[in-house]
């Protein structure tokens, strides 16, 4: 098992640590995610390279680099973009909300986070290939909270 690159406890808040592929960019996070979902949009799919893209977010000051912040690979704006490590590649987390929030890529993740995805976004989007088997609710496009603006999942056909 792969030991944490960080996990401390800083003033009662549990710390997680998250990493690259290659170990370039390492980074800690608090463990006070107030969002986790499943996005399958388009540019999520291309990004990861795989089906959909599991996040979690977070206010982006509660997030930090440990090492590596000059081997950093930027897409998109200061405000909006994807955070790769310029090595490997590997997405770990997007800014989005006008910069005010990360999106973290929960594959990156290190240590275990105590929330986990409550539901997909942008199944209308979806790799046609891949069909989504667990019973989170879906959303044809993105969503404010889980509920949506109605309070009713996506009706998929398939």
């Amino acid at each position: 098992m792969e030991k944490p690159v960080t996990s401390q406890e800083n003033a009662g808040n549990r710390m997680l640590a998250g990493k690259c592929l290659c170990g370039a960019v390492q980074y800690a996070v608090a463990d006070e995610f107030i969002y986790a979902a499943n996005c399958h949009c388009s540019n999520c799919r291309r990004t990861t390279g795989s089906a959909f893209k599991p996040f979690a977010g977070i206010e982006r000051e509660r997030l930090s680099l440990t090492k590596g912040e000059d081997n950093l690979l930027i897409f998109g704006e200061e405000t909006v973009h994807d955070t790769h490590c310029k090595t490997c590649g590997s997405l770990l987390y997007s800014v989005v909300r006008d910069g005010a929030f990360v999106h973290v890529a929960m594959g990156t993740l290190v240590d275990e986070p105590a929330i986990r995805p409550t539901h997909h976004i942008f199944v209308g989007s979806k790799a046609k290939w891949f069909a989504i088997t667990d019973d989170l609710p879906q959303f044809e496009e993105h969503v404010v909270n889980a509920e949506g603006a109605d309070g009713q999942p996506a009706q998929t056909g398939s």
